[in-house]
């Protein structure tokens, strides 16, 4: 069953002590941004499952703070400066992405398509870096989405990484988030392709995250001082053909082994 990238998210660490719910409420919107472009008030009474007047009491908190900001015209609600203006003084923290960005360069060079430098957040993957490909026909980038790990290639290569106790962690239950009918559904099915992601180096995913949209990555080696990371390119469907799965994955290996060398030098 398709469910909201959102939820996955907002469960990914531990239940407070004490939770406020107006706090998590707000906190909920904000995630919703990530995945749509815009917000109108009716998506967020229905979404959290309050009235319209709780609804725009806490909307025009975030309006007040900055955290969103109302199109004059349509009156939805956007991202605002404030919201953006964290994630990007955030990323640009990660000392690391300094460090690989060259590589990401050689990798959209050789490949001429889209790709992504990402990063693994409990339940969910990050994209923290990203080149557009020089294809007229190309993916859009991802840069500062956040996607449930499962539904991504990215996200299947980071957690092939992880011991079956971590996984347990992650996903206790056998039903998991998708975004697509394509996506990756039951915990079974996630082990199954995670078996197969440790014997081959590499993995893909097809229309799993976005419908027309195919991809494979490679995971970094694991670093006690680093999250987990992983380069990734995103292709449209109809160029994927295996050839190009095993073609892409080489390249792919070869940049990692390279970056990897020059973290941890």
């Amino acid at each position: 069953m398709k469910k909201s990238a959102v939820t996955d998210v907002a469960a990914s660490g531990p239940t407070p002590q004490y939770p406020i719910e107006s706090v998590d409420n707000a906190l909920k919107v904000l995630l919703l941004l990530a995945e749509r472009t815009e917000l109108r008030l009716t998506d967020v009474s229905d979404y959290l499952g309050v009235a319209s007047s709780s609804a725009h009491r806490m909307l025009a908190m975030l309006l007040y703070r900055g955290f969103v900001r109302q199109d004059p015209k349509t009156k939805a609600y956007l991202p605002g400066t404030a919201l953006t203006t964290v994630a990007f003084s955030i990323l640009n923290r990660l000392d690391f992405r300094a460090t690989l960005h060259p590589y990401l360069e050689k990798l959209n060079q050789e490949l001429g398509e889209t790709v992504h430098l990402t990063m693994l957040d409990g339940v969910s993957v990050c994209f923290v870096d990203a080149i557009e490909g020089s294809k007229v026909v190309r993916t859009a980038s991802g840069l500062g989405m956040s996607l449930p790990a499962p539904t991504t290639a990215s996200g299947k290569a980071m957690l092939a990484g992880l011991s079956p106790a971590e996984l347990d962690r992650l996903y206790p239950a056998e039903e998991l988030m998708t975004l697509t009918d394509r996506s990756v559904a039951t915990r079974s099915e996630l082990d199954r392709q995670l078996a197969q992601v440790r014997r081959r180096g590499y993995s893909w995913s097809s229309e799993e995250s976005e419908a027309g949209v195919s991809s494979v990555a490679v995971a970094f080696p694991v670093h006690e001082n680093l999250p987990r990371l992983a380069f990734s390119t995103a292709v449209p469907h109809s160029r994927m053909a295996h050839a190009d799965k095993r073609r892409i994955s080489e390249v792919l290996m070869g940049i990692v082994a390279d970056a990897a060398d020059a973290l941890h030098p």
